[in-house]
């Protein structure tokens, strides 16, 4: 529900606000999710704050900020310029990104199954992109790279939160800051002009502002549940997972923007998410055979690489959470 809402709410202020300045709305998002964890810990306390020491910070927190930086700049660049179910569609892409960085990057096998449930996946993205009516090789690349930054987000948050004992809110409280010092001022240099113009050409600015930041809030609420998700399962199961809500994104913007779709680039975007769903099978069914199988998933606590087993410099961090 989140992630629909924050879709079709950016897509609306570019789009019918005319608000062309996604750097500044990504800005938006990470300063509001900054603010929400801030108040979540430390006025609402419902949840303890579990203390980092600043060279983890830097070390661990950092990377994985800038990753989410670009992966959130991205999403909302591809949404400036592409449809909602194209974008949609792109980003159900992430599962065979996640697999092919495990693979190379972490060298981790996969059993051939797996394998040939992600062609569906890449055959229904290729007929939907040839099919689209609105097609824009800006967005289309936008969305495409957005996938990578995705899975290697979702991958290093895997890691960190499962090897470092992280809950949802914290890594949103560390994170959120240094996504919003990194983009900032790339914001303000690259947009600030615009958004001068914009203020005084729009008849309403006021009220936009309120969907702006209405917006932000939204997209905390998105970012913490997205933690909440890879704490409790795994990196795959949560791409996997994400994409049952594109046919109601899907859905919902075609009825709010009357974008036009072809028949094949529907039949496309069917494929792709019937594709999604073999893939969830046939992890499903290596999870219940026995671990030693190539590709199985491990379960939560099992260490996934060797970074896992490198304790935080505070080597005392369960006696604060």
């Amino acid at each position: 529900m989140f992630n629909v809402t924050v879709i079709i709410v950016n897509k609306w202020i570019f789009q019918k606000l005319d608000f062309k300045f996604p750097l500044s709305v990504s800005c938006v998002h990470f300063i509001c999710s900054a603010i929400g964890a801030y108040v979540v810990i430390h006025v609402l306390k419902m949840k303890p704050l579990i203390t980092v020491d600043p060279e983890d910070r830097w070390r661990r927190i950092f990377p994985m900020s800038f990753v989410f930086c670009i992966n959130i700049v991205l999403g909302n660049v591809s949404l400036r310029y592409i449809p909602v179910s194209f974008m949609q569609t792109i980003k159900s892409f992430t599962p065979a990104t996640t697999v092919v960085l495990q693979w190379l990057v972490w060298r981790k096998y996969f059993e051939w199954r797996i394998w040939c449930s992600l062609i569906p996946i890449v055959g229904g993205i290729l007929l939907t992109s040839v099919t689209e009516l609105s097609f824009n090789a800006f967005g289309f690349c936008a969305a495409l790279f957005g996938c990578l930054a995705t899975s290697t987000k979702t991958i290093l948050a895997e890691s960190l939160l499962h090897g470092y004992k992280f809950d949802s809110i914290n890594t949103v409280y560390y994170m959120a800051p240094f996504a919003t010092m990194i983009l900032a001022l790339p914001a303000l240099l690259l947009e600030g002009n615009g958004i001068i113009d914009w203020l005084s050409t729009h008849p309403s600015p006021w009220s936009a502002f309120i969907i702006i930041f209405s917006s932000g809030v939204l997209a905390f609420c998105l970012n913490f549940s997205i933690f909440y998700v890879i704490h409790s399962t795994t990196a795959v199961t949560f791409n996997v997972a994400g994409n049952l809500k594109v046919a109601v994104a899907v859905l919902v913007s075609w009825l709010i923007f009357r974008n036009p779709i072809s028949y094949l680039n529907a039949v496309g975007c069917g494929i792709t998410l019937v594709g999604c769903t073999f893939y969830g099978y046939v992890r499903q069914v290596l999870s219940q055979q026995s671990p030693s199988v190539p590709g199985t998933p491990r379960t939560p606590k099992t260490p996934r690489s060797k970074m896992e087993l490198l304790p935080l410099v505070n080597d005392k961090l369960d006696d604060k959470v």
